[in-house]
């Protein structure tokens, strides 16, 4: 989508059907270049674009979801993987800063590290990231791995408001629930199965592997795993553990492009967003990581922040030059079902880019087409 095209798209009110009363909220873009700048001060921006990060975050504990899709070991053309297809260390580290700064209690870092129950701080390590720095950019700076119990006695159970698409409920870590504050920090990506991988479709990665992957237990949850989720919630070819809610309907669709993006609107809608940061200083193209074929390396240099999931995605897919109101069949969902619009059927928030302000820098002036 040119520029051209998209000032028509949001000037054309047929093609941008409104729904109903999902909210929307403001999101913000700012330009930054690359890693070596002042990422700190181009977040900083963006939160007071927002309404400041003090009001959030202060006297709260802070839950930071990121982006670390994959093995460490893989990798693109050889590159550290925060330059192409995880969140780079040096945002994480300008978020825990700045949310010290404004008086958060503590801030959890989190992420369901890949075929692993172990430490967070481990998989961390094998990433190439400085733990010790990270710690450091803050007080109440701590890790957890989501993929199982970890630090927790128990999971907690996530209804789905209304009741979901696909499962009821869903078991989650801990830290998921003891929380004030939930934050999604996602990478600019495509998706493989859902066309963009933005603030929504990292919560994919909220579901531990020790119920939902591929080795979970049968009754119980294999707190050892050493899988992905592929055949369970991918493909449905096994049910979770039954200790979680079972899915409501075993005869829906297996298909990939039906199943993930209708899990990922019922995560958020189940464990609500309260911020979302993206990633879009430099990253990848055409899939969410190095195991893709035909992605290639992309400089964006951009940076987005908002407070519904659904509005940020909306602009951050806009960003990337699609219509984040297309149906299946259209670039980026030429074989899936739009997330965001699920997401929007469920309440959660408005894809309608008519209803979103932006701050800061414009779409039309942050634009980087993903396809030519």
């Amino acid at each position: 989508m040119t520029r051209r095209e998209w000032i028509a798209l949001i000037s054309a009110a047929p093609l941008l059907k409104a729904a109903g009363d999902a909210p929307a909220a403001p999101v913000a873009i700012a330009k930054c270049a690359s890693y070596d700048g002042d990422v700190a001060a181009s977040l900083a921006t963006l939160f007071d674009q927002l309404g400041g990060l003090d009001r959030i975050v202060r006297g709260k504990t802070v839950t930071v979801k990121l982006n670390m899709t994959g093995s460490p070991a893989n990798r693109v053309d050889g590159r550290p993987p925060g330059v192409t297809h995880y969140v780079h260390p040096k945002l994480v580290g300008a978020t825990a800063h700045l949310m010290g700064r404004a008086g958060a209690r503590r801030i959890r870092f989190v992420e369901s590290a890949w075929a692993t129950g172990g430490p967070l701080e481990d998989y961390l390590l094998d990433s190439g990231w400085n733990v010790r720095q990270l710690l450091a950019a803050a007080p109440g700076v701590e890790f957890e791995n989501t993929n199982a119990l970890g630090k927790g006695k128990k999971y907690a159970r996530f209804r789905v408001p209304g009741g979901g698409y696909l499962f009821p409920a869903y078991d989650l870590n801990h830290a998921y629930e003891d929380t004030d504050v939930f934050v999604s920090m996602a990478k600019l990506k495509n998706h493989a199965t859902c066309g963009v991988t933005l603030s929504m479709k990292n919560c994919f990665g909220n579901l531990p592997a020790s119920i939902y992957g591929d080795d979970a237990g049968v009754d119980q949850p294999n707190e050892n795993p050493t899988s992905g989720r592929g055949k369970t919630m991918h493909d449905g070819g096994r049910q979770p553990s039954k200790s979680a809610p079972a899915e409501l309907n075993p005869a829906s669709s297996r298909e990939p492009g039906y199943r993930v993006p209708r899990i990922v609107a019922d995560l958020v809608k189940a464990r609500p967003v309260d911020l979302e940061i993206i990633d879009g200083i430099e990253s990848i193209a055409g899939g969410e990581g190095p195991w893709i074929r035909g992605i290639r390396r992309v400089q964006p240099g951009v940076l987005l922040a908002g407070l519904n999931p659904v509005s940020t995605d909306a602009v951050a897919t806009a960003v990337m030059g699609y219509d984040p109101r297309a149906a299946r069949g259209a670039a980026p969902f030429r074989t899936c079902d739009n997330t965001l619009l699920l997401a929007e059927r469920h309440g959660v928030g408005s894809a309608d880019l008519r209803r979103i302000e932006v701050r800061g820098v414009p779409i039309a002036g942050a634009m980087y087409r993903y396809e030519s």
